[in-house]
């Protein structure tokens, strides 16, 4: 098998079939052979049903079912796992991500040996400004916090070779950040753009909020620097709370000043306290991203994991 298409599925009941007569037509005449590992993530309208379907026809086809939804880093996890090729892409179903450029992908890898992966880019974003900012002020801040390198813009839509697969397999940490990942093992990856196609049918599944909470994520996986900020923000506070005793203390001895009285307490215990409260929820994030993993939870849970007759062909 030399390649495995990896399609994370998430209430895609009208899509998936389009994916696979898509990639049925844009690798007719690739000359090599192919599966197409569908994941379902706890789908809750007929996308096991629409995938079940998809069993009868000509192509390898693998479903791997979950129990409930884990989202989508567990489902390309999955996927990963599951997957037969020699080369792996992810794609997402609902055809944004065309076949046609995964098949680009794979043609790139032959004839450039010294590649292990090639990552796409969204060289024009269909977004608002507003999204357009706060996605770049992300890049932005991990880059300057973090070790691994993160390419803005680039996305998990993307082919590697097998043995980079194996490589991100073997991290096996529950809260996952696959643009990460891909970037912390290392390899040599070549980024290419590529043109976002208008969604098959259907909406996007990310909302404001679920961007914010992944790209927070991300910063909690890959670099200390929120603890690192905490520990700054209290030493200055604590060097200005000397500085301002020195000087009420001067201003009552040497001046018989009267010291600032209510106004004065009240407005530095609220600063303060928000302060400690700020550092002790980041202090918390850390430690509670620690409990999970030390529970040693699975990633995720199959349900079932069905493929075809293909396979034995």
């Amino acid at each position: 098998m030399k390649l495995s298409l990896v399609v994370p599925c998430y209430n895609e009941e009208k899509n998936v079939s389009l994916f696979y007569e898509a990639a049925k037509s844009d690798f007719s005449g690739a000359g090599f052979d192919y599966e197409i590992v569908f994941v379902n993530d706890g789908s809750h309208d007929g996308t096991f049903k629409e995938l079940q379907k998809l069993m009868d026809g000509d192509i390898p086809v693998k479903i791997v079912n979950f129990s409930r939804n884990f989202g989508k880093e567990s489902a390309m996890y999955a996927g990963l796992r599951e997957s037969e090729g020699d080369y792996v892409t992810i794609i997402d179903a609902d055809l944004q991500q065309r076949p046609a450029i995964a098949l680009d992908m794979v043609r790139m890898l032959d004839s450039e040996p010294e590649y292990d992966c090639i990552a796409a880019f969204q060289d024009k974003r269909k977004e608002g400004k507003v999204l357009s900012f706060f996605k770049n002020s992300f890049y932005k801040l991990i880059n300057k916090f973090a070790d691994t390198e993160f390419v803005q813009g680039a996305s998990d839509f993307r082919t590697f070779r097998r043995p980079m697969v194996e490589a991100i397999l073997s991290m096996d940490e529950y809260f996952r950040f696959s643009k990460g990942l891909f970037s912390w093992v290392g390899f040599n990856t070549k980024f290419i753009p590529y043109e976002v196609q208008e969604r098959a049918t259907g909406t996007s599944k990310w909302s404001f909020r679920k961007l914010f909470k992944y790209a927070l994520d991300g910063i909690f996986a890959f670099t200390t620097a929120p603890l690192r900020i905490a520990t700054i923000l209290g030493l200055v506070t604590s060097f200005f709370s000397i500085l301002y005793l020195i000087i009420v203390v001067i201003q009552k001895l040497a001046f018989g000043i009267a010291v600032a009285g209510y106004a004065t307490i009240v407005v530095l215990i609220l600063l303060l306290g928000g302060i400690q409260l700020c550092c002790i929820g980041i202090i918390g994030e850390y430690i509670a991203r620690t409990y999970i993993q030390t529970k040693g939870r699975p990633i995720y849970i199959a349900k079932d994991v069905l493929k075809n007759g293909k396979y034995d062909k």
